[in-house]
This record gives C-alpha cells, structure tokens and sequence, in this order.
C-alpha cells in the first residue's frame, strides 16, 4: 500500500481520513492550537497541500525539504521559523502517520506537556508499553516531577531491545515507549542543538535563510540542506541534553509500523479478523484482509496477513509482517518499480492510471481535478488521442485552443505543442491512448507549468 511516491501517511489506513489529515484534526479543539507548519519533501509537496485543502486546513507554511536529513535538522528549520513569527511560542513536534485513539487524553498529555516546556523542558511523551514489543524504542522515567500530571525526568533512552530486554523493561513499570512526539520552547531546543550539534543548527539556519517563497510553500536552499548532516531530535539533543521531560500518556497510540500493529488498532468481527473492501471470510480468524480492487476469499485459515492492490498481492504469516520490508528491498534490487508507485500515479493536477500497454502503444485513464491544467509540453517520439468520458476539457493544440465536451475526441501529433485543462467545477476524466516508439514518461518537453516541474 504504502509505496515511495506515495507513503502511508497519505493513505486511509486506519479511518475514513488519511493518517496526516487525522494528525491535523485531532488538534481540533486544543485551545491555543495555531495553524500547523508542515515539513515535507519536495516531491510530495501537492500531495500535502491538497489533503490540507479536502480537510479545510490551511498550514502556516509548508516547508519543502530538497532531500531528508532526518528530524534533527527539519524540527531546526521550523523552530527558527516559529521563533520568527512568535518568541514565546512553544512547538508541538507530530509524526504524520501515528494512530491515537484516545483523544481527549491527548489533548490532556499535551496541555501538562506544554506547562514543563514553559519552564524549560524538552518534553517527550512515553506511551504505557501494551507488552514487550522490539520495535520501538524505549523511555526509562526518572524522578517524577508532578504526580498529577504523571510527569518524570527522563533517566535515559534505549535503543529497539530484543525479545527478553523488552520483557524485563515492562515488567519493572519504569519503561515506556518512544512516541516520537515533542514540546518544546523553539529556542530552547536551538539552544541545546547549538551545544551538542552545532553544524546541524549552522547548516538549518543557512538553508533558511536562502530559502525561497513558491507559491504557498517555502523552499530550503539546496546547497545548504544538502550539506547539513543526517541526524535524528534523539540522537541528536534528547539522549544528551540533561532538561529532557516525560508525560506518561495512555493515549491508544500506535506508530503503525506493520500490518500486525494495525490489525492490533483496528476493530475487529467476533473471530478477531479485520476486514477491508470485498472480503469474504469463512472459518477464518485473527486475519487482516484488504481488498481494494477485487474480492478476496480466504477459507481456513488464520494469523494471516493479505492485501490486494491493483498490481501486487501480499500473503503472509502476521509474526513475519515486518519482513515485507526486505520484499521491498529485493525489488529494488531487482530494479522493479511496484514499491515505487501504484498504477495509479499522482500529479499535482491530478492522477492518472495505466489500463493497457503494449509494443508502440498505452492506454491511461486521466482525472484532471477542477480548475487545473497540465503543463504546456510537446512529446518527441509519441502521438495521443484524447476522449472525454465525463466533464468539459480544454484543449491546446498548436495555436489552437477550443472546449471538448463529453463523448468527443481530439489527436495531438508528435511534435505538436499541447495542454489540457479542466475549466469546470467537476472532476475531468478522460482516455488517452499513447503511440509511437517510445512512450516513457521522460519524453516530455514542458514550455509553460504553473507548478514549476522541470
């Protein structure tokens, strides 16, 4: 499901929403809450702005990472930021793919978070261990520093354990889960990294300062967040700073890493089996099932793990789930590209989905969101014809621009200057069908985009 052009925070996983709109909206009703500051890469920068706009959301900024260089850096950028538009403000620091079932207690933790982080603390919340898991990370608490908000000093932070340390860790009541989530003063957390990672801070503040402004997002110098070295908030200030805090949160939190950690959240029918899409389940228990483009059966059997996409099927073993990551590996090897993208592939104005191919030809399904427009661009080595299924296109063909509506057709020959556009308030689809000798997506020669693409 989760693939590298489209990750599994832009993916209706677990509700109806995806899991970066329900980070946003869970904060609904926190008083004092501000519009959010989103970090995303470059690549993904629509795919963010567009789930903020089907949401009603409208971030502050959207700050758009050339390439990854971990949390440490990224939460630099935005704390130097949120100091510029807000000295006193503090930063409430979110992972845009966690599960949190218990709302009301979230707002909770981070109300008695936000009164440590007002003295000073660099907070972190620990998640009450549900059994001795070994991927996650784990928090030791120290000396408690109000029992009525269940807040600590941290005594230290511990890598992923195996089977047995993990055991021991929940059995001794000290240890808690690394929720990945922060509060903290801007400037104190600049503080800290200036004293044990000062070439991050340097690197960040440089990056922006050079950044630019591109449409509604904000652009980081190049150069400068290329050179900045890769590091994590943890390794990087909470494993060293001494004014690290803990609020133990019993929140229903779950950072989703493998299909077993999302059979554990989701609800489940009277035989422990979670089902999604067309399922049809008989004899058959404590199995995740999604379907998401056709029926799936199973008969007999249990503990199992199955999704169906549009171009690959996975079965598995739930103890063994984790080992989906090495299938993905071994595809990149292989220079396969299912763990790239779906058929369906994104684009800021919209998608589009292969339905056929063949020796000198493919046939894509198009879907043009209202009021956009694909680039202004020529192909060297293919021709397409166009046929509008529903919604009116607008169409550029050399100097000529004219309305289609459904049901009729236009040929862009090779070589030919071309744009469509969806003028109307619907969704525009589309079929087009591609010939010519080479059909890569390479061969395209943009003259005019409005969302700036090479």
């Amino acid at each position: 499901m989760s693939r590298r052009l489209l990750p599994k925070q832009f993916l209706p996983l677990v509700t109806a929403r995806t899991m970066i709109q329900d980070t946003v909206l869970r904060l609904q009703g926190f008083e004092g809450a501000r519009s959010p500051i989103v970090v995303s890469n470059d690549e993904h920068r629509f795919f963010v702005a567009e789930q903020m706009r089907e949401i009603g959301a409208r971030p502050e900024v959207q700050i758009l990472e050339p390439v990854g260089r971990n949390t440490a850096p990224a939460i630099a950028v935005v704390a130097l930021h949120a100091r510029s538009l807000d000295p006193d403000a503090c930063l409430l620091v979110l992972p845009s793919d966690h599960v949190i079932r218990n709302v009301p207690a979230f707002h909770t933790a981070i109300a008695a978070a936000l009164r440590l982080a007002a003295g000073g603390s660099l907070v972190t919340f620990g998640i009450t261990p549900q059994g001795p898991v070994t991927g996650y990370g784990y928090i030791e608490r120290g000396e408690p520093i109000s029992e009525s908000e269940r807040s600590f000093r941290v005594r230290r932070f511990v890598e992923k354990p195996d089977l047995e340390t993990a055991q021991r860790y929940v059995s001794s009541g000290e240890f808690f889960w690394n929720s990945g989530m922060f509060v903290f003063q801007p400037g104190r957390y600049l503080e800290e990294l200036r004293l044990f990672r000062p070439e991050i801070a340097i690197a960040a503040a440089a990056a922006l300062e050079a950044s630019k402004r591109d449409l509604d997002f904000l652009r980081l110098d190049s150069a400068a967040f290329a050179a900045c070295p890769s590091d994590s908030i943890d390794y990087a200030v909470m494993e060293r700073t001494s004014s690290s805090a803990m609020v133990q949160a019993d929140i229903g939190w779950s950072d989703v890493g493998s299909w077993t950690a999302l059979w554990d959240v989701a609800e489940k029918d009277a035989n422990e089996n979670v089902a999604h899409g067309d399922v049809d389940l008989r004899d058959t228990s404590r199995c995740y099932v999604r379907a998401e483009h056709r029926l799936v059966a199973a008969l007999g059997v249990s503990d199992l793990v199955i999704v169906e996409t549009d171009d690959a099927v996975l079965v598995a073993e739930k103890s063994r789930a984790q080992e989906v990551k090495e299938v993905v590996e071994r595809l990149d090897r292989q220079a396969r590209t299912e763990h790239i993208s779906h058929s369906r592939v994104y684009r800021p104005w919209g998608y589009y989905e292969s339905i056929d191919a063949g020796e000198r030809f493919q046939v894509k399904r198009i879907m043009v969101n209202p009021g956009q427009a694909l680039s202004l661009q020529m192909h060297h080595h293919r021709a397409e014809h166009w046929v509008v299924v529903s919604g009116t296109a607008r169409v550029t063909r050399g100097d000529e621009v004219k309305l289609l509506p459904e049901n009729e057709s236009t040929y862009i020959p090779i070589g030919t200057k071309h744009r469509l556009e969806n003028p109307g308030k619907t969704p525009l689809f589309l079929i087009e069908v591609q010939s010519g000798g080479y059909l890569g997506e390479d061969d395209i020669v943009r003259f005019e985009d409005r969302y700036k693409r090479g």
